[in-house]
């Protein structure tokens, strides 16, 4: 467990990291206060129903991340077509720049402003996905003394971002999504004045 108490979690994925949210996320408790960020690769020309379909099956609130918006307990997803980023005031971000390894959003964005903005106090997941989108940022995470965890490659549906990350020798943790989920239930535990005592 982080030994800084954690303020922020963001998660990143592409090509079958819906079904490891479908996993990780049922597991997070209802009263869990420390905000998720997930930038997933998702069709910029089509509606995105992603909130909707992970808050069927999640006991928090899940919406679009609000350009301006302060970041508080519950589940942000980046909409279509837009980076997710964290700005140093702790509130979110939206940008159109150009894209980041053939995405928008991108998790390497996410992921290094987050960094920045919660340093120690952050922790970031990376899933399945099919290009190496992710890795930079999660290293950026570890140099700025955040928790970097991977789904395991074995249990990824596409495992070229996990083991990206993994090759650049920047993950604390590797995870099959079933594990995932507790893990960060226990972060909330350990935050909480019990867990302290």
């Amino acid at each position: 467990m982080p030994a800084t108490p954690i303020a922020a979690i963001v998660v990143g994925g592409s090509a079958g990291a819906l079904d490891a949210l479908a996993i990780v996320l049922p597991a997070l408790p209802a009263d869990f206060a420390i905000p998720v960020a997930i930038a997933l690769h998702v069709s910029p020309r089509d509606p995105s129903h992603l909130a909707a379909v992970l808050g069927a099956r999640c006991a928090l609130p899940v919406r679009e991340a609000d350009d301006k918006e302060p970041i508080e307990r519950g589940v942000y997803v980046a909409a279509p077509d837009y980076h997710l980023l964290v700005e140093a005031s702790r509130r979110f971000s939206l940008s159109v720049d150009d894209q980041v390894h053939f995405s928008r959003p991108s998790i390497d964005v996410l992921f290094e402003s987050a960094a920045e903005a919660f340093g120690p106090q952050l922790v970031a997941v990376l899933l399945s996905g099919a290009n190496d989108d992710g890795a930079r940022g999660l290293a950026c995470v570890r140099r700025a003394g955040g928790t970097t965890v991977v789904q395991s490659p074995a249990t990824a549906i596409v495992a070229t971002m996990p083991e990206s990350a993994l090759a650049l020798g920047c993950v604390e943790h590797m995870l099959a999504p079933a594990a995932i989920g507790p893990f960060l239930a226990a972060l909330h535990i350990a935050d909480s004045p019990r867990g302290r005592a």
